[in-house]
């Protein structure tokens, strides 16, 4: 598990790429497994895990199976990919490697693009319900979001975050963020300056999906 997870955190010195080739390419490789589960995506500045944590209770609550993906993790990598508040397991973390390091090498695939595929592979092998995944950074080029048919898109409060990525502007961050809003699939927002309200609504309105911001729409 030691040199796996050597292997694992070496892929960082590859730094952070934006853009979904790289986990296209390692998803296309494993036989696409995100296409075989639902799931809600999560994108935003504060709050995602929690955010992820409180919808993946619910969930389960309704006695359904339900893998959570968050980032980054506390104490050991395994927090970041969970079915039903279970850890992902050493071995099979082991064994994604091992299957895939030839791949991982060929196309240089990074750290959070490894770890996006695996946990895809890990909810599809798991047989899950559904997904809550959360981005990594930002959201239009996120890892995360060749998710493409999600049950909901969520969206927490949003504030400057990543500038040398996403912009200076926060106008520029939020329609990153908003990226991840996809035809004709509910948008659920918590309550949001005037200017990132109206970033939002105009990608929503543009990919015909309803929004619903806390505060207007709904209180809680």
């Amino acid at each position: 598990m030691h040199l796996q997870l050597q292997f694992l955190y070496s892929l960082r010195r590859l730094g952070i790429k934006t853009g979904l080739d790289h986990t296209l390419s390692l998803l296309n490789h494993i036989d696409n497994p995100h296409k075989n589960f639902l799931s809600i995506h999560v994108a935003g500045t504060n709050g995602k895990g929690s955010t992820c944590l409180m919808i993946s209770s619910i969930l389960k609550a309704m006695n359904l199976k339900v893998g959570t993906y968050t980032s980054p993790h506390l104490i050991k990598f395994n927090e970041r990919i969970r079915v039903n508040n279970f850890e992902i397991s050493d071995k099979y973390i082991c064994s994604f490697l091992e299957q895939n390091e030839r791949k991982i090498k060929q196309i240089k695939s990074t750290f959070f693009e490894t770890t996006t595929a695996m946990a895809f592979s890990y909810f599809n092998d798991q047989e899950v319900d559904v997904a809550v995944i959360e981005t990594g950074l930002g959201g239009r080029l996120d890892s995360t979001n060749v998710i493409k048919n999600p049950l909901a898109s969520i969206i927490t409060p949003i504030a400057q975050d990543h500038e040398h990525f996403l912009g200076s502007e926060l106008t520029q961050i939020a329609g990153e963020k908003a990226g991840i809003i996809k035809k004709n699939v509910p948008v659920i927002s918590a309550s949001q300056t005037n200017e990132v309200k109206k970033t939002l609504s105009k990608k929503a309105r543009e990919m015909d999906a309803p929004i619903f911001f806390e505060g207007t729409d709904f209180t809680w």
